[in-house]
């Protein structure tokens, strides 16, 4: 049992909460909570860390024969990026995705997401596009980190499933997608229109911008049609996984 949080596995797990760098150097991300270890695949489970409390109430079966590792419960705590942290800790190894693998099936969903910088609006919508039927979620390098706890947290478990790729330019993979008809939708103010005007049966991809600033100019203009979500009110905009989740649903609905 690990009694400090001197010791160096207590240490490295803070390390990792906190650095993408360390997390993509061990090629490892962390999941905490008993929903997110029970849903892991087996076979990427690198490691898991119990409190105390939670091994004496749960016994070796919870474990499932995985490396398992103790951990006194204020020691746990201090590991745990959590305030109330659920008593298990997991290192999962990271995954890695070819844009081939986002693109296997026949009229693919896609979203596009340039410069996203909120974990929580990243975690978001990759939990939404799970339940749209989304085939893939494209980011540009310089969004948000997806093995980011917050975002992991936002997952629900979704992490898991949704196939994903960081790309250093975004207009690159552009012509790729065209080749394959898939049509690209820019979320726009300036959209011509409305988003429930256009027909998604085909190849899709959205493309979503920045929180705060949308998408760029240079992104936007590579697009083949731009769209807009209607606003009442002073509103301009939503936040950018609710506009997400309601273009995803649109597809979802016409597909349906």
């Amino acid at each position: 049992m690990i009694t400090s949080t001197s010791n160096p596995q207590v240490k490295n797990l803070q390390q990792l909460g906190r650095k993408a760098k360390l997390r993509n150097e061990q090629d490892v991300f962390l999941v905490e909570g008993t929903k997110m270890y029970l849903e892991a695949p087996a076979e990427r489970i690198r490691k898991v860390y119990l409190s105390q409390s939670l091994y004496e109430e749960k016994g070796e079966s919870f474990v499932k024969g995985h490396d398992v590792e103790i951990l006194e419960d204020r020691v746990f705590a201090a590991a745990c990026d959590t305030k109330t942290p659920q008593g298990v800790l997991c290192m999962v190894q990271q995954y890695h995705y070819r844009l081939e693998d986002l693109l296997k099936k026949k009229n693919p969903l896609l979203m596009i997401l340039e410069n996203l910088q909120d974990p929580g609006n990243l975690g978001t919508i990759l939990r939404t596009a799970e339940g749209a039927g989304v085939d893939g979620v494209i980011l540009s390098r310089t969004s948000v980190d997806i093995y980011n706890p917050k975002t992991i947290r936002a997952t629900m478990g979704s992490i898991y499933r949704m196939p994903f790729l960081y790309v250093d330019q975004l207009e690159e993979i552009l012509p790729e997608l065209k080749r394959r008809g898939i049509r690209t939708y820019a979320a726009h103010l300036q959209g011509k229109n409305c988003y429930d005007e256009e027909n998604y049966k085909e190849g899709t991809a959205f493309l979503i911008g920045n929180e705060g600033n949308g998408l760029t100019e240079g992104l936007s203009n590579c697009a083949d049609v731009w769209i807009r979500i209607p606003m009442h009110g002073k509103l301009e905009s939503l936040n950018a996984a609710v506009a997400a989740s309601v273009l995803m649903y649109e597809v979802c609905r016409q597909r349906r």
